[in-house]
């Protein structure tokens, strides 16, 4: 059978299986240095901010409707000699986001976009390796921030934010999230076989870096992550 006559679900894997392959080569010879602060208990603090109620409908998944612990994670990279400010950067995610993800394994599809990218309520689908997609839902944008939620379908059950701001002569961007798994599927893979959270953190590292490139500037310092993680008990609904 010739590739263009293969079944979807075969297409999907094989460009998974390859895509995997690449990422992990890539990862193992990362020079960028990569400061993995211990994962540690969280706190009230590390519950997920609140989403506009009228962001909120039967699509959209939150933290409560997840497996498992909640993993509140914080990727960060400063920046020097930025040719552009945090809210051009931002700017930047909106309107290209599929340049910021690992194209090897992680494919993007939006619809119709406004001049200025990405806005509530946009939808976009994350294609992500493995039986699963990431669709979410943009519940808020400003100059400097980027704020999605998750929707039904996707693997893990939360909200992630970008943002960039100065902060003196350094450009500072962020991408923040608050996860749980979607399934107890999920939940295995990801809180101990540590599959799904390897490969989440190879991606968003890869944005990261993404971000420093489109910003013109150089990496100051390596890319920095931080872990907490709250028990299911602590995980308490914040809807509006």
């Amino acid at each position: 059978m010739s590739p263009q006559r293969w079944p979807r679900p075969l297409t999907v894997l094989a460009r998974w299986l390859l895509g995997t392959v690449l990422v992990t080569w890539r990862y193992l010879w990362e020079t960028t240095p990569l400061y993995r602060a211990g994962e540690c208990e969280g706190d009230e603090r590390d519950r997920p901010p609140r989403i506009p109620p009228e962001t909120v409908d039967d699509m959209v998944q939150l933290a409560e409707d997840g497996c498992g612990p909640l993993f509140h994670r914080l990727f960060r990279v400063r920046i020097a000699g930025a040719r552009i400010d945090g809210a051009r950067l931002v700017e930047q995610v909106c309107c290209r986001f599929e340049r910021f993800v690992p194209s090897e394994v992680v494919g993007i599809r939006v619809g119709e976009l406004r001049e200025h990218g990405l806005s509530v309520p946009d939808e976009l689908l994350v294609e992500m390796p493995g039986p699963w997609n990431g669709p979410v839902r943009v519940v808020h944008r400003d100059r400097e921030l980027l704020h999605l939620v998750t929707l039904r379908g996707h693997m893990e059950a939360g909200q992630v934010q970008f943002r960039a701001h100065e902060d003196g002569d350094l450009l500072v961007f962020e991408i923040e999230l608050w996860a749980r798994a979607a399934t107890r599927l999920v939940h295995v893979l990801y809180s101990h076989l540590r599959v799904a959270k390897e490969i989440q953190l190879n991606m968003w590292v890869r944005f990261c870096l993404s971000a420093v490139k489109a910003s013109g500037g150089r990496l100051v310092d390596g890319v920095h992550i931080r872990t907490r993680r709250l028990q299911p008990s602590r995980t308490a609904p914040r809807k509006g």
